[in-house]
């Protein structure tokens, strides 16, 4: 009569998780010859048949019980591939249970996550925050045992739905399986793991008046903003410093955040979560797959690393244009949806997109800085970004040199505190406009919302019709410019979208043109 014991863990896809059973059952039959007396079932893949190895060297390391029967392990459901070492401990406790070294009552209310050292020990694994996540929703679960290493995140993802438990070795899990002692994780605030003191602060900035503005009211209404300018005039400080005056996330947007980036293995012990928005600054020879996901195996990509925070393009007409036009989709829906023969898989990509490139090859820009480029040479460099990606961006501005007199006298210019609380002040009046719709800012905004929240006075419509016929505006650019109207007004805090906020809107738009550009 075969001995059955069970426990429950947790598998990725993409950036979700699904929960897994493991069975154990140990047969009346001896293991014979060289065999490990193990074997797992269940779909697994390389790292999850490997276990039986790490296993076997951990029982001995701890001097538990060898395996002398034939035990067979089943992963289930059995049509779902698992992948990765977090299965180990899961793996060695169901074993252990059908020898009666752990206790079976105990263990099948527990979740287990873990990689085996082959010394015992327990080694961090990824993707900690969606499994217990997906663990936590388990009424008949009691209690989820993870590497110390991984203990704050998990509790972070249970919350009070399930206690957690971080332990540092095999011995110490098959410890508190049959005896429960072990005081478990107490839950972290999350507010108070956020770390600013490594934002760079606009106060550092010199001159600038027009690119810091430009920055501001992308930052107020979520829009995505394209800087040009000649090389060292300061468009990546600006960019960094984006991030510093965006609001604060809200407790969502830091678990979904925060859940991309456990996937991919970036958070630690020391920093269980992301509560400070990502921003993100591939370099330009990044491929497709590592800029929106994707894989054998999907994976997010730079866009998902990015969601909630800023993703910064530098030398933007240097991107592979295969690159370049991928981006369209997620700019527009705010996610991106990547299929393979073994399923679709939708990751979040709602990001600002804050890109930079050079009026020209050379970078001068203009003949009084030393340019020497043909005007077919700029047009032929200008032609890399296509005319569907840059409808998409909604704010264009020029970031001029300094001249001597700036860079040795300006004084300092408004610190990031002074303006993120303008653009706090401007995002708490959205919120309240889109109280009970899915718009989360101005950039947000659907035709529905277009024509209820963005209507123009008959100035403004005169003002606008005439930028149309001059500027030979799409519709998506008309409609872009009242949204950023919007945001102006509402950093202005007038409730009706103006003739000054449009002329604004209109001018930042006007760069887009390539005579403009080109200087």
């Amino acid at each position: 009569m075969s001995i059955i014991a069970k426990t429950y863990s947790a598998a990725v896809y993409g950036i979700d998780a699904s929960t897994v059973e493991i069975e154990a059952s140990q047969s009346s039959g001896p293991v014979s010859g060289n065999d490990c007396g193990i074997a797992i079932v269940g779909l697994p893949d390389a790292a999850v048949r490997e276990s039986r190895e790490r296993l076997m060297s951990a029982f001995g390391s701890l001097n538990l019980p060898a395996v002398r029967r034939f035990t067979v392990v089943n992963l289930a459901p059995a049509d779902l591939k698992k992948e990765g070492a977090s299965f180990d401990l899961g793996i060695a406790l169901a074993v252990l249970g059908t020898s009666g070294t752990v206790e079976k009552r105990y263990l099948q209310h527990a979740a287990v996550i873990g990689e085996l050292a082959l010394d015992g020990s327990l080694r961090p694994v990824r993707g900690i925050l969606p499994m217990a996540d997906q663990l936590a929703n388990d009424p008949q679960l009691r209690a989820l045992l993870v590497p110390k290493e991984n203990a704050r995140e998990a509790a972070i993802a249970a919350g009070n739905r399930l206690k957690v438990y971080g332990v540092a070795d095999l011995r110490q899990a098959i410890d508190f399986i049959n005896t429960g002692n072990l005081d478990p994780v107490a839950v972290p605030e999350l507010f108070e793991l956020s770390d600013d003191s490594e934002t760079a602060d606009f106060a550092e900035v010199k001159g600038q008046v027009v690119p810091r503005r430009a920055l501001e009211i992308a930052a107020a209404g979520g829009h995505h903003l394209l800087m040009i300018g000649s090389p060292g005039c300061g468009k990546s400080m600006l960019a960094k410093r984006l991030p510093g005056i965006l609001p604060p996330m809200s407790r969502e947007e830091i678990l979904e955040t925060s859940r991309i980036h456990s996937v991919l293995g970036l958070l630690s012990s020391g920093r269980p979560i992301l509560a400070s928005r990502p921003f993100r600054s591939p370099h330009h020879t990044a491929s497709d797959i590592g800029l929106i996901g994707g894989g054998r195996d999907p994976r997010p990509g730079e866009i998902s690393l990015a969601h909630n925070g800023v993703l910064f393009l530098d030398e933007l007409p240097e991107f592979k244009r295969s690159v370049l036009e991928v981006l369209r989709q997620p700019l527009e829906d705010g996610h991106i949806t990547v299929s393979r023969a073994n399923g679709s898989f939708q990751f979040p990509a709602r990001f600002m997109l804050c890109a930079a490139m050079n009026p020209c090859p050379c970078g001068r820009g203009k003949p009084e800085l030393g340019c020497r480029c043909t005007r077919e040479e700029i047009r032929r460099y200008q032609k890399r970004l296509s005319g569907p990606l840059l409808d998409r961006i909604d704010l264009v501005v020029e970031v001029s040199q300094l001249s001597p007199d700036e860079l040795l006298n300006s004084p300092p210019g408004e610190s990031s505190a002074t303006i993120r609380e303008r653009v706090i002040s401007a995002r708490r009046r959205q919120q309240q406009r889109f109280a009970g719709t899915p718009c989360r800012c101005n950039a947000d905004m659907s035709p529905g919302n277009l024509r209820e929240f963005g209507r123009l006075s008959p100035k403004c419509e005169q003002l606008l019709r005439s930028a149309i016929v001059k500027l030979k505006l799409s519709p998506r650019a008309y409609d872009r410019i009242i949204k950023v109207s919007r945001t102006i007004a509402d950093l202005r805090g007038v409730d009706a979208i103006d003739e000054a906020s449009l002329i604004e809107a209109i001018n930042f738009r006007r760069s887009l043109l390539p005579e403009t550009v080109s200087g």
